[in-house]
């Protein structure tokens, strides 16, 4: 009787699947400029103002949220600020840009955090296939943040692979 042998099992590969660097979208949140503008175009101060000292900010509690405006007006960089300011006590973090912007950023900063000594030597695969969508700038941080510790890096499945880098091997003196 054959012993069947887990070729990928033995080959050390280690998978790093992005999907959990991903935020769930429960912890996401907009806050949409255009609903505060006079005719969808013009930001008058007082009313802006006044309109925000009474907006509902419990919604935003312990949420990403994404500042913008969806119409193309032209809006102060203080209307934005005076929006953090109030968005800040209660908001888990703030982002201007739209949510794909704020997600994209999001990722960045966790794939940055990412302890590379786990990486150190080893031959990892950046897992391609998942139900989780993906940025693909996401893609090339890792990549970026892996290649000076890893052996090599990989894209795919353990079992099809695409390969990615190759740290070249030391020579003897």
């Amino acid at each position: 009787m054959e012993t069947i042998v887990n070729k990928v099992a033995e080959s050390g590969i280690v998978t790093l699947d992005l999907a959990p660097y991903i935020p769930a979208e429960t912890s996401l949140a907009t806050f949409d400029l255009k609903p505060f503008l006079f005719r969808e175009m013009i930001l008058k101060e007082k009313d802006y103002r006044a309109a925000l000292q009474t907006h509902d900010w419990a919604q935003y509690e312990g949420k990403n949220v994404a500042i913008f405006c969806s119409v193309d007006a032209i809006v102060p960089v203080w209307a934005y600020m005076l929006t953090a300011s109030y968005l800040q006590p209660v908001a888990a973090s703030i982002y201007f840009g739209s949510t794909d912007e704020m997600i994209k950023a999001m990722v960045m900063q966790r794939i940055c955090s990412i302890d590379t000594s786990e990486y150190a030597d080893k031959r990892v695969v950046i897992k391609g296939c998942g139900d989780t969508p993906i940025p693909d700038a996401a893609y090339v941080m890792i990549t970026h943040h892996l290649r000076p510790v890893a052996k090599s890096i990989m894209y795919g499945e353990p079992c099809s692979t695409v390969p990615i880098y190759k740290a070249p091997k030391a020579s003897n003196p």
